[in-house]
């Protein structure tokens, strides 16, 4: 679309999300823009309507502007008055939607902003209510994505389903893993949990955190905690808000494990309880590049995962520093499970976690955003 940006003083950059509701692509955008900050660049979150938790969470230096729409199909006015007023030197986005909407408002407002479009989830396996809904996805992200100046894949399976799946030309996408380990996120490991949260010593922590949604899969991780609890004593925490609320609590008092599971809703401070973990378990039927296997790793928690597209073969190195077990296989989970608890962890190095430190993937973004 755009020439890139030559290197001089500090650039405006704005990134761009729907709203600001708990979630990890919302997070790592958050973190981003802290890191353009210490950059020295003049930062804008840019968001379709101020909702949701991670509001709280805005750096202060970054100016948070509302578009103050109803969604993403009806923000483009705004979006476009924004860009002409503002005239950012590079703006990312993340969310197919959000991708769409800002290449679509870069061409109409005539601008010179760079455009980056991050690409975090297998494509192919998102859920869509139609088989028309989920063409017109694959054919727009064909025909929008390659009028971007670039598009950051957070993993190999990502950017590797977007060039097979919609056909995105491969020399068009980078590979840039989510910017998660920093001296600040450490720190937040070592705080104490929430009043009121007690971990009784004789019962090892099995810990999970995700939205309660069908692609998180909770429902064979509850089946294999299950069997785990035939064998000995453990509790299961997962952290997490969504629609399987209720069908998670029925299968768990059928599962008869009520006293030994909590579903703990959303947490400030996931890290906390991942340090104090005896295990992580990630149950996914898939993912894109799922952040908390790496903050449970950079907590020194054990990890199991399911081996879903994409993401944890390559955090775990195809099993070397984590368990990885078929996607919806019970007894593999438990297995694992018992193994971790029997002493086998396969813990990283600290050089492996180096690909996801702030400041090294924050660079990584700037350069591709021509900054």
């Amino acid at each position: 679309m755009t020439n890139a940006i030559s290197e001089s003083a500090p650039a405006r950059i704005a990134l761009f999300l729907p709203d600001l509701r708990p979630g990890g692509a919302e997070r790592v955008m958050l973190q981003l823009a802290g890191g353009f900050v210490d950059a020295g660049h003049e930062v804008d979150l840019v968001v379709v309507h101020v909702i949701g938790a991670l509001a709280n969470e805005v750096p202060p230096e970054v100016r948070l502007v509302s578009l103050n729409a109803r969604s993403e199909y009806t923000c483009l006015p705004s979006l476009l008055r924004y860009l002409r007023q503002n005239n950012p030197s590079a703006l990312l986005s993340t969310m197919i939607l959000a991708n769409w909407v800002v290449v679509l408002a870069v061409r109409l407002a005539g601008c010179q902003t760079r455009v980056v479009l991050r690409a975090a989830t297998t494509l192919s396996r998102q859920w869509r209510s139609s088989v028309f809904k989920k063409w017109l996805e694959r054919v727009l992200v064909h025909l929008l994505y390659p009028h971007s100046d670039g598009i950051v894949a957070v993993s190999q399976g990502v950017a590797q389903d977007l060039t097979s799946y919609a056909g995105v030309p491969a020399s068009h996408i980078r590979v840039i893993p989510n910017p998660l380990i920093s001296e600040a996120l450490l720190q937040r490991s070592f705080q104490p949990l929430p009043p009121g949260v007690e971990l009784p010593a004789s019962s090892p922590l099995i810990l999970s955190a995700g939205r309660l949604e069908p692609e998180k899969d909770f429902p064979t991780l509850l089946r294999a905690f299950a069997i785990l609890r035939q064998q000995r004593p453990a509790r299961l925490i997962i952290l997490g808000e969504g629609r399987e609320r209720q069908a998670l609590e029925a299968l768990i008092e059928s599962l008869g494990i009520s006293g030994e599971v909590q579903l703990a809703g959303y947490v400030q401070n996931p890290l906390a309880y991942m340090r104090k973990a005896s295990a992580f378990v990630l149950s996914s039927t898939w993912e894109g590049l799922p952040n908390v296997l790496i903050e449970a790793m950079a907590c020194g928690c054990p990890v199991i995962s399911t081996d879903c597209l994409s993401g944890p073969s390559e955090i775990l190195n195809g099993g070397q520093y984590g368990h990885l077990v078929p996607v919806g296989d019970v007894q593999g989970i438990a297995d694992a499970l018992r193994s971790v608890l029997d002493g086998e962890k396969r813990l990283p190095p600290p050089e492996w976690l180096e690909q996801y430190r702030v400041d090294r993937v924050v660079q990584q973004y700037l350069d591709t955003l021509g900054l």
